[in-house]
């Protein structure tokens, strides 16, 4: 009885630390960005400049684009191409994994200077606009987008599926995507949550390249306007947790439907 009493006071104690480890700063940014650096006196004229300012506004809309097409990129190529080579070709799984890696292993600035002659092209038939950063950013976000899917395949038995699915008739098409991709939905979850949370800090190649995102725009508003870059700062976290909770929340609405 006392061990048990023992372990649910240490395990309390170590949440408490533990959030205030994370919380302590995010109220250091909330005061910050709240206060008049003379007077002391309150204000919500940085956060209210967050919709005003026009260079910001744009940076905002400019990430969350990203984001999204990075997403949407990242399921298109990684989820079909891991399916299919777990199922067809096993061999080529190391292959997949070394190349889904490799991006991790090589810093951002090689990488913007390797690719910086390929995106003469890419300007050239798409235009110069941010968002074709999602080409640099869907490479970056491979490696962590891998081993969350990767967790997730491994956990179910995708070959009977597979045979059951095309034993009574179904396409590889369909079984890609009816299949397997909703049993390994939360593996997805999980890589999207990391990709959006990758562009919305990503500031390396996007400052290289010249492009104002948000983390661009931040870093330049801290020299001129540094309460309204610590709201920004603190927004881009507090939306990267509410993407969480939500992306939580539908997965777990999806595992009660598929119980029901």
């Amino acid at each position: 009885m006392i061990g048990a009493w023992v372990w649910r006071v240490s395990r309390w104690l170590l949440l408490l630390a533990f959030a205030a480890f994370f919380l302590l700063p995010l109220v250091a940014l909330l005061d910050f960005s709240t206060t008049i650096p003379r007077t002391g006196e309150r204000t919500g004229a940085a956060w209210q400049s967050l919709l005003e300012d026009p260079q910001m506004t744009q940076a905002i809309k400019t990430s969350l684009l990203l984001a999204l097409f990075t997403v949407i990129g990242m399921v298109v190529l990684l989820v079909p191409t891991m399916i299919w080579v777990k199922l067809r070709v096993p061999r080529a799984s190391r292959l997949v994994e070394f190349l889904c890696l490799l991006p991790l292993t090589i810093p951002a600035l090689v990488v913007v200077v390797g690719i910086k002659n390929v995106y003469a092209w890419v300007t050239y038939l798409i235009g110069d606009s941010a968002l074709t950063l999602t080409f640099i950013y869907v490479v970056l976000v491979l490696p962590y987008a891998y081993r969350s899917i990767d967790a997730a395949l491994s956990s179910i038995d995708a070959g009977t599926l597979s045979e059951a699915a095309r034993s009574l008739g179904a396409g590889w098409f369909t079984v890609i995507t009816r299949v397997i991709t909703p049993n390994i939905w939360p593996g997805v979850l999980g890589g999207a949550f990391i990709s959006v949370a990758l562009v919305l800090g990503e500031y390396t190649v996007s400052s290289l390249l010249n492009y104002e995102t948000l983390p661009v725009v931040i870093v330049l508003l801290s020299k001129s306007d540094a309460p309204q870059s610590m709201a920004a700062s603190l927004a881009s976290i507090l939306f990267a947790a509410a993407l969480l909770v939500v992306l939580s929340f539908l997965d777990r609405r999806r595992r009660t439907t598929v119980r029901k």
